[in-house]
């Protein structure tokens, strides 16, 4: 029966086992490409994030600047639109002046008629009535003609207006863009900067503290050394201004006077600015402000110089560009000291190698040296 059947043989096959272990090794070669992916990248060290948080600074005091100029531009601007919609108006009532005019010449012909100088003459009482209506008929037209030609006038210059009302508008609207910008680009490089100082351990702030004493310290140490030198170049000028005065003996009262009045007159402008800037120390650096409560930096140049008496403009780009350009070696108190290639930051130069300036979003007026940033060039504004 079914007895003479052979046990059927159960074949063992590593095929499965062979593609299990297949797929193992795939998942395992992916999982491992994808930890090697998804590995986080080395952090920075303490010195490389000193750098790019300074950079940040940097960038973000360049899109001040930036934001300061578009400001400045923005408000002139709309002084401009205001005075131009003004003009539109007072042009559109002159137009309206002259319509009523030209209207009312209009109704008094539609009331008279027109009749021929013929039909006038046969219906005057009298021929003197005739001429003098006559002349009065030659007065009305020359009037009316007038009024044509103003109406005309008033009409061309309106539409003049209000073209030029509307290009400022535009170019309004532009710069009030620009503004926008620049205001988001400043609060983007200090959001980064923040970002990357948050991320800080006590250990790595403390360390980063350290490079940053250590920065100031050399840049002091070079204040001091400009100090000297210019102690030394001082002094002798005193010197050899004595030597002359002794040589040129009873007339050197005359020359000693030449030219005092000018110096006496920049050294009390100097006097002022750096009064002015003393006052602010303490104040926080706020980017855009030009006081009284705070400043950035050429907004603290700029209020310190009118305290003087003396009007600068409002951004480091167009400061740089006025007064006498000044080597850094013969600084007096008052000059500005521009710092960096892109001319982003600016101080009021104290003396010794020190200035007082706004320093960056965070930090307080104060006096620090020049030496502490990259120096791009000084002036003497008066």
């Amino acid at each position: 029966m079914a007895s003479h059947r052979k046990p059927r043989t159960r074949m063992r096959t590593t095929a499965p086992a062979v593609g299990l272990t297949t797929a193992a090794l795939a998942s395992v070669t992916l999982l491992s490409t994808q930890s090697a992916t998804a590995a986080p990248a080395p952090k920075p060290s303490i010195e490389d994030v000193q750098k790019k948080v300074d950079d940040l600074y940097r960038q973000a005091g360049t899109a001040t600047q930036r934001y300061n100029q578009a400001k400045e531009a923005s408000a002139a601007q709309r002084t401009k639109v205001d005075a131009l919609l003004d003009d539109v108006a007072k042009r559109a009532d002159e137009l309206n002046e002259a319509r009523r005019t030209l209207g009312a010449y209009a109704a008094a012909q539609y009331r008279t008629g027109s009749l021929t100088p013929s039909a006038t003459f046969f219906l005057a009482d009298d021929p003197q009535s005739y001429f003098d209506q006559s002349q009065l008929m030659n007065r009305m037209a020359a009037q009316q003609q007038k009024a044509v030609t103003d109406f005309r006038t008033q009409q061309t210059k309106a539409s003049k207006k209000r073209a030029e009302a509307v290009r400022g508008l535009e170019a309004l609207t532009t710069t009030q863009a620009t503004l926008r910008t620049s205001k988001q680009n400043v609060q983007q490089k200090l959001g980064e900067a923040q970002t990357m100082l948050s991320k800080l351990t006590a250990e790595e702030k403390a360390r980063l503290a350290a490079l940053e004493r250590k920065k100031e310290a050399e840049a002091e140490r070079k204040a001091e050394e400009l100090a000297r030198q210019q102690a030394a170049a001082e002094a002798e000028a005193d010197r050899k201004a004595e030597e002359a005065a002794k040589a040129a003996g009873s007339g050197s009262g005359a020359g000693a006077g030449a030219g005092t009045g000018s110096d006496s007159s920049a050294t009390t402008k100097a006097e002022k600015v750096l009064a002015f800037a003393r006052a602010q120390l303490g104040k926080p650096y706020v980017w855009g402000a030009t006081g009284p409560s705070s400043y950035d930096c050429s907004g603290l140049t700029q209020a310190a110089w009118k305290a003087a008496g003396v009007d600068i403009p409002r951004t480091t780009w167009d400061q740089v560009k006025i007064g006498t350009e000044v080597a850094t070696a013969d600084l007096r108190p008052g000059d500005l000291v521009f710092f960096y290639d892109d001319i982003s930051h600016v101080g009021i130069y104290k003396g010794d190698g020190m200035m007082i300036h706004a320093p960056k979003p965070g930090a307080n007026v104060r006096e620090e040296s020049i030496y502490y940033m990259p120096i791009h060039g000084s002036v003497r504004p008066a």
